[in-house]
């Protein structure tokens, strides 16, 4: 589920930043990013934001802005720094290149510099601890907001279906008139309209009848959609929970097409999957 939430504070010169971000995802898919001193927290860190976020690809950032003279030192390793001086020494003069930039290359190699972060303080990892919690608050406060206005939406799409609906009920009964003329304009054709047995044509348009009737899938669907509302409106709705229920609304959105037999209901029928597709992409952003 997307989301944003970031909080800070000022611990012993510097400023601890919390920053949270999460986009789309049926699981829970976490990078943690820490600071080396915090290495040990990680464990605990992750499981918070486990129970906390639950679902989405979320990044969760704990920057140290630290401004002292101590925190931003660091040590040479003049014993490496020797050593990959005089490779680099010998390789240039072996290709006879310019080494006269070795010393300001090496400093930037590996381990070269080291910067040594001093152990936190239990009181500055509490102080830490509560940003972490401010900013997870902050993020849903975000989430709860976008949660509104997606409750608006996926009404209106149930609404939508369901206005469909409707309109196929006003073409449903015309079918069967259009199929008996086109039946009977067939059998005229084909063996004259002296020959027709016209009680064997009532017989194949009571067939057609029961085979594509449509009121059970009617039904369903209108108890389906109802059902979804009532469980989105519910405090604990849950996005797999109105997922289930989105399947079962397009199962009888399928069999009312395959049943449909008719031009301007197929037509309804497919935009009742396009809204049905909205749905689904939708439920990803729901807990």
């Amino acid at each position: 589920m997307t989301g944003y939430g970031v909080a800070s504070t000022d611990i012993a010169g510097g400023k601890y930043t919390v920053e949270i971000k999460s986009l789309n995802s049926k699981f829970l898919e976490l990078n943690l990013k820490l600071p080396k001193a915090y290495s040990e927290k990680e464990f605990f860190l992750r499981n918070e934001c486990n129970r906390l976020i639950e679902r989405g690809k979320a990044t969760v950032s704990i920057i140290n802005e630290n401004s002292s003279v101590e925190a931003k030192s660091g040590a040479i390793n003049h014993e490496l720094l020797k050593f990959y001086y005089k490779e680099l020494k010998q390789t240039a003069t072996a290709l006879g290149e310019d080494s006269s930039n070795l010393l300001s290359l090496t400093l930037g190699l590996p381990e070269v510099i080291k910067f040594d972060e001093a152990a936190i303080s239990e009181e500055e990892w509490k102080s830490v601890l509560d940003v972490f919690y401010q900013a997870i608050q902050n993020f849903q406060n975000f989430r709860e907001t976008e949660g509104k206005e997606l409750e608006k939406d996926l009404i209106l799409r149930i609404q939508n279906i369901l206005a469909y609906l409707e309109e196929i009920e006003v073409h449903e009964p015309k079918r069967v008139p259009v199929f008996r003329e086109r039946l009977d304009n067939y059998l005229k054709d084909a063996v004259g309209k002296e020959m027709v047995d016209y009680n064997r044509l009532e017989q194949e348009l009571i067939y057609f009848v029961d085979k594509f009737d449509i009121t059970e899938e009617k039904v369903r669907l209108r108890t389906h959609c109802s059902y979804f509302i009532q469980t989105l409106e519910q405090k604990d709705a849950s996005g797999k929970k109105l997922g289930f229920i989105s399947q079962e609304i397009g199962r009888e959105v399928n069999t009312m097409g395959s049943k449909a037999n008719d031009a301007n209901i197929q037509k309804l029928v497919v935009g009742m999957k396009e809204e049905l597709e909205k749905i689904k992409e939708q439920l990803l952003n729901v807990l």
